[in-house]
This record gives structure tokens, C-alpha cells and sequence, in this order.
């Protein structure tokens, strides 16, 4: 095996959990070498909501390395799949979402893909699963249906718990995995990328291309990034995420709260700097820790930004939170001169999606007008003109009257 092929095995390898075979995965590569032939690296997405966020950009991120040796990135939306809706970590049936829904939150998905993937049509092919699923028959579904057993789906972690619970699981439920699996028939995918809650899916889709007489795809699996708050994965409704549309300056700061335990595993999954480098900058010995997470956050902003940007970002959080200052641009809200709630401002001035959260974040102490804490949730306040709300560490808002 030449030196090349284990370069690029170990750069792939870098920041996974498992691949279903290492070994099947560099005989792969010496062949595609050898016909000239790229592989297909197979990517699903259901688009059951518009935004990625970073944690998303894990597994893109790893399709870009395959484009970048040569292959070809083939990324399946799954508006039919998207119809039945991934079980996976879930603890309940998911909600079926309209045609309508599903075509519009592709688009989103697609552009902000594109953040990250190459989108040449040399580099990236992009197919609907609507185009083969939805032209399956009744006696085609039974054919796929008799592939598995229900033993064999019981085994996933999601079912067995909704079952030992006494929880529903609906029969259309069981046949998601077949879906996805039979997506990398169709596609006769080369290598199938995911986080670790897309292993058992994945690895139906081996099974299924063996029955078809193709060879079966590599899988690999990659970890599940952890939100800022450092307990859960990332989740947009978990509030804990980093969309890929932030601004610069809310992407940085998102970056600079969390945990200097987190560091590492941000820089592995996150950025292309080399595991020498990494060590270093989060080894609290030879680093310190605030300047190796504004490398990192300079270092994530740049993916998306640019450079010009990223230096401007960490120059305006300086500003704001090591110097005290306020930052240069606050959005500006009109509002009468009369007395308000402080939950009735923040949602007028949009610094909170509701008063509930309105509540929490006073009552976290999270919230000042003109500099000074606002204690009391229920308290009210008269508009002044140029008064600055603040919320938490990064929102503000400036009050015209």
C-alpha cells in the first residue's frame, strides 16, 4: 500500500469514532486510484428544519476531505424520508411535514451546505430520494419489508427504550432505516458519513447493497459536537448552537462562552489545524486558555467569513467584554415614552422570543438598562431616548422615543 493512500486514510480517520472497515475503506482508495474512478461519498439530510448549525458542519466537514482527494460528494435531501422523520433519539412519533415544508427547508439546507462543500458539479451531485422511493410499489415495499426483522430493529437503542417503555412506535417508523438504506442502493454508494446516531442506518444500508450484489458501503461514523452549554449535543432547541448564518461578532462570542474542557474537541471536529498544534494550544501549560479560544474562534469565523472579518469580530468582543464598552452597532427600536414591563420591553426590542424568557434571564440576573442590573422581573421602567438594553452578554438594544 503506498505512502499516499496511508496519508489519506489517517487524515480521514482524523475525528471519527468508527469506520466499518478501515481496511475496506484503503482497498477502496487504491482502486479508485487505480481506475481513475472517484468514490461516492454519500451524505443524507432531511431537511425537517431550515438551519444547520456547527454541529451539522461536523460530517460536512469530513465529505469536503473526500472532495478534496478527488471524490465525489453525493448529497441525498430526503424530502420522502423527510416524510416519515428520522426516529432516531426520539422518544416520541415525529410530526409528518408537508410537501411545502420540506421543499423549503431543503433550499435553506442546500445553500448553507454550500458554506462548506465544494458545489462544482465535477465535486458534488445533489439528488432528491423522492426520485426512486416515491415510485416504489406495494410489492417492492414488501420486498424491502422482509429484509429485516423486527428483532433486529428492536435492537436499536431508540425502539428498545420507546418499547420497554410502553411508548407507541408506528409501523411507518421501521421502515426509515430501509428508506436510507435503500438510498445507497440507488446511488450505489462508494463510503456513507454520519454522526453515531446514524450508525444502525448506516450499516442497514450495507446490508441492503450485499442483497442488491453491490459491495458494501464503508461507514463512518463521526461524534456528536456538544453544545455551548457543554452537557447536550447541539441543538437549536436546546439554544445551544452556533448557526453557519450567524453574524461574525454573535459567532465568535458563541465560541469565546464555552468551557476550556470543551477546546479540544472543538478544534479536532471543527478546524483542519494539525494534532501537534492542537496539543499545544490546549494545554494550559504552554497556552493560555483565552487566547487559545480566541485562536479558535478567529480560526471557525474565517471558515465562513474570511479573515478580515474574524480580526474585526475578536477586536469588537474585546471591546464589549474585556473593556466594558458598548458595542459599535446596536439595533435601534422605536417606543413611546411610557411606562413598560421590562418583560413587555425586551420582547418589543426583540431581545427575547417571549416573557417567560424574559423572566428567566432577570432572574438569572442577565439583563441591565443604562449599565445597571434589573433585578426585579416585574418591575417597570419609562423609555428613554438612547437608553441600551442589554441581555446576557452579547444582545443590546437601543431605545429611540
Amino acid at each position: 500500500m503506498s505512502d499516499n493512500v496511508v496519508q489519506a486514510v489517517q487524515a480521514l480517520k482524523r475525528g471519527t469514532v468508527e469506520v466499518y472497515t478501515e481496511t475496506d475503506l484503503a482497498q477502496r482508495l487504491v482502486d479508485a486510484a487505480k481506475t481513475g474512478r472517484p468514490m461516492r461519498i454519500k451524505l443524507g439530510l432531511d431537511p425537517t428544519s431550515p438551519d444547520i448549525h456547527l454541529g451539522h458542519t461536523v460530517v460536512l466537514r469530513k465529505m469536503r476531505q473526500f472532495q478534496d482527494l478527488g471524490h465525489k460528494a453525493v448529497l441525498i435531501i430526503g424530502d420522502y424520508t423527510a416524510r416519515v422523520g428520522d426516529p432516531t433519539g426520539q422518544n416520541a412519533t415525529r410530526p409528518m411535514l408537508s410537501p411545502e415544508q420540506i421543499e423549503r427547508n431543503a433550499r435553506t439546507y442546500f445553500n448553507q451546505a454550500g458554506h462548506i462543500l465544494n458545489t462544482s458539479p465535477d465535486k458534488l451531485e445533489v439528488r432528491y430520494n423522492s426520485e426512486w422511493l416515491a415510485k416504489i410499489n406495494l410489492a417492492d415495499l414488501i420486498k424491502l419489508a422482509s429484509s429485516m426483522t423486527v428483532a433486529r430493529m428492536l435492537e436499536r437503542d431508540t425502539f428498545e427504550l420507546r418499547y420497554k417503555a410502553g411508548d407507541p412506535i408506528g409501523i411507518h417508523e421501521f421502515l426509515y432505516p430501509l428508506m436510507q438504506g435503500y438510498d445507497s442502493v440507488m446511488i450505489r454508494s462508494d463510503v456513507e458519513l454520519g454522526g453515531t446516531d446514524q450508525t444502525f442506518n448506516n450499516l442497514v444500508g450495507r446490508d441492503l447493497q450485499r442483497m442488491h450484489d453491490q459491495p458494501p458501503q464503508i461507514v463512518i461514523t463521526m461524534p456528536i459536537l456538544v453544545g455551548l452549554d457543554g452537557k447536550e449535543k447541539m441543538s437549536k432547541s436546546k439554544g445551544n448552537y452556533v448557526g453557519v448564518t450567524d453574524a461574525p461578532n454573535d459567532m465568535f462570542g458563541k465560541i469565546m462562552s464555552i468551557s476550556d474542557e470543551m477546546m479540544a474537541n472543538y478544534y479536532t471536529l471543527l478546524t483542519d489545524l494539525p494534532a501537534e498544534q492542537i496539543a499545544t494550544l490546549t494545554d494550559p501549560s504552554r497556552s493560555h486558555p483565552k487566547e487559545a479560544k480566541v485562536t479558535l474562534g478567529k480560526t471557525v469565523v474565517t471558515q465562513f467569513y474570511g479573515p478580515e472579518l474574524a480580526e474585526m469580530a475578536a477586536a469588537e468582543f474585546d471591546k464589549v467584554f474585556a473593556q466594558g464598552q458598548l458595542p459599535d452597532e446596536i439595533a435601534e427600536f422605536s417606543l413611546p415614552g411610557e411606562p413598560i414591563s421590562i418583560k413587555q420591553l425586551l420582547t418589543a426590542c426583540k431581545l427575547v422570543d417571549s416573557g417567560g424568557e424574559a423572566k428567566r434571564m432577570v432572574t438569572q440576573g442577565g439583563v441591565s438598562i443604562d449599565g445597571q442590573k434589573v433585578t426585579d422581573p416585574n418591575a417597570t421602567t419609562t423609555p428613554t431616548d438612547g437608553m441600551v438594553v442589554q441581555v446576557g452578554r452579547r444582545r443590546f438594544a437601543r431605545i429611540r422615543v
